[in-house]
């Protein structure tokens, strides 16, 4: 009987998540490698933009899109401004006419002028509208991390007036045009 007893808390204590073993078990259950996922290939999570230039954006659809955007997780129009400058309240409203309502407008500036993005901010609240107002470049990776979480978003985007280079881009685009050259002799 004594014997039983003990088999049944045995037992008890083995069920019971305090006095499970963790020794045994791993942070990582997987097959031991970092899976990585990149988000701008993945076509299920929508619109994503891969590059940008001082004419206009290259989504991961392949499609470039010249002058400024109006970006949705699965829609892309053009926007009709040419500058951060004319933005205002009209030019924003279609954003609040949308259905669904989106949580949060994106809206990329080509400009860092502090006059121009207190103009965009105050326009932004005569639309009564959430925004987040950020350069181009920095747009745009927010625009495609927010759409990879499947928010409600979208962006407004104008093409920045310059672009700064490193060495890591020029590599980049020097590989690229190798490898195109190299398909096409083939």
């Amino acid at each position: 009987m004594m014997l039983r007893s003990l088999r049944q808390v045995g037992e008890n204590i083995k069920r019971n998540p305090l006095f499970l073993s963790v020794r045994n078990k791993a942070a990582y259950e997987g097959d031991g490698k970092t899976a990585v996922r990149i988000l701008n290939q993945d076509q299920d999570l929508g619109l994503m933009i891969d590059a940008y230039a001082s004419y206009g954006f290259r989504l991961n659809n392949g499609i470039t899109v010249l002058g400024p955007v109006a970006i949705f997780p699965r829609t892309i129009l053009s926007w009709q401004i040419r500058t951060s400058s004319e933005i205002n309240e009209a030019s924003l409203r279609f954003f609040k006419l949308l259905e669904p309502k989106i949580d949060l407008l994106i809206i990329g500036l080509e400009t860092k002028e502090r006059k121009v993005i207190n103009s965009v901010f105050q326009a932004s609240r005569e639309a009564k509208l959430n925004v987040e107002i950020l350069s181009t470049e920095h747009a745009c990776s927010t625009f495609n991390f927010l759409n990879a979480e499947g928010r409600s978003i979208a962006g407004a985007l104008l093409p920045p007036l310059h672009i700064d280079m490193n060495e890591n881009d020029m590599l980049q685009s020097k590989m690229h045009y190798q490898n195109v050259f190299e398909k096409g002799l083939q």
